[in-house]
């Protein structure tokens, strides 16, 4: 007898009761009676039709819940509680064969390799064997989106094949070079042509290795894992900032560490300030990332010919940088910092005849305790930090004691899938995720009518849409189309979740601007690292 008929309609009652239970717009208390008959139909009838890992877990549930006569449900409660039966439907419905006990192999500090290949067969080839290598892999088919999502997202290898529309892969390669030509990511050039004088170019601009196609996977995936190894030695050999030569943030902890030392033994207290460069990326989205690199070295210089020899300037990360004030107060830091901000706020900077001066805000912390960690110092710095920023930039704003708690941007998260499988789980462990600099909020919808009828993109701060490929009345594409027409549509973040096959919908996804593309049926698991990563390097 075939039962995938009859299968199709459990899962499609298990989606019906998940969308009564969480998705109404009133807060709903759903009673324990209700809960422990559904799972009792779920079991008779996941057991029938050879679930057998529906029929174990809904009965394991339902003994847990039997004796809890007068319970009364709150929404997100059951929907923590109901999680298992609800990833297992997904992974029944959606997957062939069902991997027990898969390892997660994506979690969010794996390698990230970035692929730029107009050749869309390829692209897909390639992120697949990658990804089942274990890395994460992003894709781009346009070299002007790659360019920039280099610089936003710090892949740790670049795989370019030389023939690209517009640029061609040689210019690509020089553009990436001229950026971190101090900074050790591995490049890796790929091609149809392999003559002596094509290879020669690729290696002279700054190529790290150079492949032939047809590509041996096997082959270079090994290729990829030796340079990556290479990359981590190279890490963690170094102190100093590749671009702007200060130190690094590893150096950090250990001048923090010696200057808790001397707060412990001759109450010798430090003060450390957050500096974080005003409306940066419309730097880069303006001039250009050279011209950004351009602003980060001069900064870092001013840096170093203007602080104290006791004091110890880093860069922290991006358009960040900390400074470690000695044997020095909040006032006497305050002081320094607001010289500082005058001084370097009249700079003039130059590109294509027109000029401009930059700004920085800052947030310090004054350590007093020799148990405070490097931690919640940071912290405190960056929610002083945060408070110039909110209180109009260019300025210096102070924390008494360093705090775990720090103020945080709204992050606009929206989901849009017509599935209530994947919009519940994609809730779920969205709403576990923590972020220092981003608050969360949450709403889902189930298709692009619904989306573009609310409000929603007419809230102020950044977005990241997470948009299925495939959908009635207007399809994801469609959807991304009317998302990049908007007028803030340039700094919204796009995860297209598409069928494995649609190489059509992919090509155009990409050059739509789709900041990357996930195959279904995907591993919620690796989904939740791609999607944590993303919006790390949001800042």
């Amino acid at each position: 007898m075939e039962l995938n008929k009859y299968k199709n309609l459990l899962f499609q009652k298990i989606k019906k009761q998940i969308s009564v239970w969480f998705e109404a717009k009133n807060h709903l208390q759903i009673a324990n009676s209700e809960v422990f008959l559904f799972l009792h139909s779920i079991h008779g009838s996941s057991g029938t039709l050879q679930l057998e890992d529906i029929h174990q877990l809904s009965g394991k549930l339902m003994n847990q819940i039997e004796k809890l006569n007068h319970k009364h449900w709150e929404q997100d409660e059951l929907r923590n509680f109901l999680d298992g039966l609800i990833s297992l439907s997904y992974e029944n419905e959606y997957f062939v064969v069902v991997e027990k006990n898969k390892e997660l192999r994506h979690g969010e500090n794996v390698p990230l390799i970035q692929i730029i290949d107009d050749d869309v067969s390829m692209l897909i080839l390639l992120k697949d064997a990658l990804e089942e290598k274990g890395w994460m892999v992003v894709a781009n088919t346009s070299p002007e989106k790659a360019i920039s999502q280099y610089f936003d997202l710090n892949p740790d290898c670049v795989i370019i094949d030389i023939n690209l529309p517009n640029i061609n892969g040689f210019q690509v390669l020089d553009d990436l070079q001229q950026h971190n030509n101090k900074q050790f990511v591995p490049k890796i050039m790929i091609s149809i042509l392999n003559d002596r004088k094509t290879r020669i170019n690729a290696y002279k601009i700054g190529a790290d290795d150079y492949i032939e196609k047809p590509i041996d996977l096997e082959e270079l995936t090994v290729r990829i894992e030796r340079l990556l190894n290479r990359k981590k030695l190279f890490d963690q050999s170094v102190l100093l900032d590749e671009l702007t030569q200060l130190y690094n943030r590893k150096f950090l902890m250990d001048v923090f560490k010696r200057n808790l030392k001397e707060l412990k033994w001759n109450e010798q207290i430090f003060s450390i300030a957050i500096l974080d460069l005003d409306h940066f990326k419309q730097i880069n989205d303006t001039f250009g990332h050279l011209t950004g690199d351009k602003v980060l070295f001069t900064f870092a210089n001013f840096l170093k010919e203007n602080i104290r020899s006791s004091d110890t300037a880093f860069r922290y990360g991006g358009e960040e940088f900390v400074i470690l004030f000695e044997n020095t107060s909040q006032t006497e830091a305050v002081e320094i910092i607001s010289r500082l901000l005058k001084e370097f706020s009249v700079i003039q900077f130059e590109k294509n005849k027109k000029s401009f001066t930059v700004t920085f805000s800052t947030g310090v912390v004054t350590i007093h305790q020799s148990e405070t960690t490097m931690e919640a110092a940071i912290k405190a710095a960056d929610q002083a930090l945060y408070k110039a920023k909110e209180n109009g930039r260019a300025r210096v704003e102070t924390m008494d004691k360093p705090s775990l708690e720090i103020t945080k941007k709204p992050l606009f998260v929206s989901i849009i899938d017509d599935d209530v499988i994947i919009r519940t789980m994609l809730m779920r462990i969205l709403k576990m995720m923590d972020f220092d600099h981003f608050e969360l909020n949450l709403e889902a919808f189930e298709d692009g009518i619904q989306f573009f009828n609310s409000p929603r993109l007419e809230e102020v701060g950044e977005h990241f849409l997470i948009l299925d490929g495939v959908m009635p009345v207007m399809d994801g594409i469609e959807i991304l189309q009317k998302v990049k027409k908007n007028k803030n549509g340039r700094n919204i973040r796009v995860l297209m979740l598409t069928g494995r096959k649609s190489e059509s919908d992919i090509e155009r996804a990409l050059k739509l601007g789709a900041d990357d593309y996930v195959t279904k049926p995907f591993s919620i698991k690796e989904l939740q690292a791609r999607i944590h990563r993303l919006i790390k390097r949001m800042k």
